[in-house]
């Protein structure tokens, strides 16, 4: 009896295995493989290496880019570094990329660990950076000033709350979705609509003179969190046109298997430049 009853549990053990396992292989998009999109007049970013995971064009063609990047589960080619924030203008014919210095007695750039950014300038024209920040597992957000003449970012605030991990999700990685909400006075939020997608998307940049989206994705989640150097993570980036119509336009500009870029997560343009930025690996500049 003791037996039977041993042998029914790792039946239901194992058939729950294969559920739950289709179901993240369906979450991860795990089975997909990507047929090769390429733009002509691309190059890989010099000085970008570990990383690009978040990136900002401001009007004026300067790109915010954090680097470094370290989450568990994730690839890091430089577990021991700390991360940074680097400066390129895309108004530069070869345009590099530059290290901004932190300055600021009560930030600890050690354990710098920058995730996602975002860009505000005020009526005097000053420029602040807010960055997503994961010091020793932890979530804060790091309000910044940027100081154009001297190219550095002097550290204002650090900013904790219990509940600043409960995010907003616009984009939703692995259901493979896109929601669009409609932004009220009060600053409360009525969804309108959902996207469906066969890929994971990441981070969404609006081009301001169209207000296309530009979407960083993975086609294949699997391969981002159990990475693989002969089988590397592919990389994705959608242009969705029109997306409050009834049919919104849908083009995906780049597809690559990861021979040249590895696990895209942004992409975001200015001026007919694309800039696409990644978890973990490089960065690609192309001329549209």
């Amino acid at each position: 009896m003791a037996k039977l009853i041993a042998l029914t549990l790792l039946g239901m053990g194992l058939a729950l295995f294969r559920n739950h396992q289709s179901s993240y292989q369906t979450r991860l998009n795990a089975l997909r493989e990507v047929q090769p999109v390429e733009l002509p007049n691309c190059n890989l970013v010099k000085g970008i290496e570990t990383g690009s995971e978040d990136l900002e064009i401001l009007p004026n063609g300067l790109a915010f880019i954090s680097s470094g990047l370290k989450y568990p589960g994730i690839k890091s080619f430089n577990p021991n570094s700390p991360g940074k924030i680097l400066l390129m203008d895309l108004n530069e014919e070869d345009p590099t990329v530059l290290e901004l210095g932190i300055t600021g007695s009560k930030f600890d750039v050690s354990s710098f660990n920058p995730h996602g950014i975002s860009t505000f300038t005020d009526e005097d024209n000053a420029m602040y950076l807010l960055v997503v920040n994961h010091p020793d597992a932890k979530s804060t957000v790091e309000l910044f000033k940027f100081q154009e003449e001297e190219k550095s970012l002097l550290h204002l605030k650090t900013i904790r709350h219990k509940l600043l991990p409960k995010y907003v999700y616009i984009a939703e990685l692995l259901a493979h979705k896109i929601h669009v909400y409609e932004k009220h006075a009060n600053w409360t939020l009525t969804p309108l609509k959902s996207l469906d997608f066969n890929t994971l998307v990441d981070n969404i940049s609006v081009d301001p003179e169209t207000g296309d989206l530009w979407v960083g994705c993975h086609p294949n989640g699997m391969k981002i969190f159990f990475y693989d150097s002969e089988n590397p993570p592919a990389s994705e980036v959608l242009r969705i046109q029109n997306i409050l119509t009834e049919e919104p336009k849908v083009t995906q500009v780049y597809a690559e298997n990861g021979t040249v870029l590895q696990g895209s997560t942004v992409a975001s343009v200015y001026k007919g430049k694309l800039l696409i930025g990644t978890v973990f690996h490089k960065a690609l500049y192309c001329e549209l």
